[in-house]
């Protein structure tokens, strides 16, 4: 598989996210990368980003877990942040990613009783994980995101999303963190989202994401997605939802899964005001007070 490898130099004095990289080398020898912070807290949180964003996502978020004491994990995906990015569209599946992520956690990491939270392409991956491999996951947040099985439709907003990505020349990923989010960002900061990708030739994994979210019901993604739903609509790990009312890719979705997944019933679900979709940049202290108020219980 032909990768381009970010340069160390592109992450240099990031705006709120100075943490060391780690790395772990996958059976395919592309390299992930993940933040591992506080890494002797007794309690795992790990935090999946979705797209176009990568790990710096959560810089406002990972000091608040840590001062309580939880030790912090956050991959960036396989084509994303400082983690390798394979060069040919057709090399980004959603069942690799799924694996990439599996690898990493449980294989390298070997982490148990995780405490998971999950936003955009976050929850895609995440809740495949949550169904097929439950022991090892304690409890679970869901913030913007779905696990759709291409069996209804998405909505106008998503189906938009899907023509932009394909057809923006150059993909700005920095802006397109902007406009999906109601806070104002730096000019640093939108660099930052940026630094990953030099060129065009790094974002094939950015521009293909949106194509691999199941939205027809033979998308070859759908039925490991149909399956992992029967687990999910039996399984009682606590379940929590902490969605933004400003995101019209995702509003609605907290309530299919409040409806459908028993472990989150009578949990204290929120609609949290003044988010847009990367609502870690929008409500990050109220998304800390959430999760840490959830995981204590």
């Amino acid at each position: 598989m032909d990768f381009l490898r970010t340069p160390e130099d592109r992450f240099a004095q990031l705006p709120g996210y100075d943490y060391p990289p780690n790395y772990h080398q996958l059976a395919d020898e592309l390299r992930i990368h993940y933040v591992d912070a506080n890494p002797k807290g007794k309690q795992v949180i790990v935090c999946l980003h979705g797209e176009p964003s990568w790990g710096y996502l959560y810089r406002k978020m990972i000091p608040g877990l840590m001062r309580e004491g939880y030790r912090v994990i956050v991959p960036d995906l396989i084509g994303f942040g400082r983690s390798d990015k394979p060069v040919k569209e057709a090399d980004y599946t959603y069942l690799r990613h799924v694996n990439w992520i599996r690898e990493l956690l449980f294989d390298h990491l070997q982490l148990e009783d995780i405490h998971l939270f999950v936003q955009d392409w976050g929850g895609l991956i995440g809740l495949r994980l949550l169904a097929e491999y439950p022991r090892h996951f304690a409890k679970v947040v869901a913030a913007n995101t779905f696990l759709p099985t291409g069996d209804q439709p998405l909505g106008p907003a998503f189906e938009q999303w899907q023509v932009m990505a394909r057809s923006m020349k150059p993909f700005p990923v920095g802006n397109i963190l902007q406009v999906a989010s109601l806070t104002s960002l730096s000019a640093q900061e939108i660099a930052a989202y940026d630094a990953p990708f030099p060129d065009e030739s790094y974002k094939a994994g950015v521009r293909i994401f949106p194509e691999l979210v199941p939205t027809s019901h033979d998308d070859p993604a759908a039925p490991a997605n149909r399956q992992a739903w029967a687990v999910l609509r039996q399984l009682d790990t606590p379940f929590l939802t902490l969605f933004s009312d400003s995101d019209p890719i995702t509003k609605g979705a907290e309530k299919y899964l409040q409806q459908y997944i028993p472990g989150a019933k009578g949990q204290a679900h929120q609609i949290l005001s003044g988010g847009g979709h990367f609502l870690q940049e929008d409500v990050a202290e109220e998304l800390v007070t959430g999760l840490l108020a959830f995981f204590a219980e």
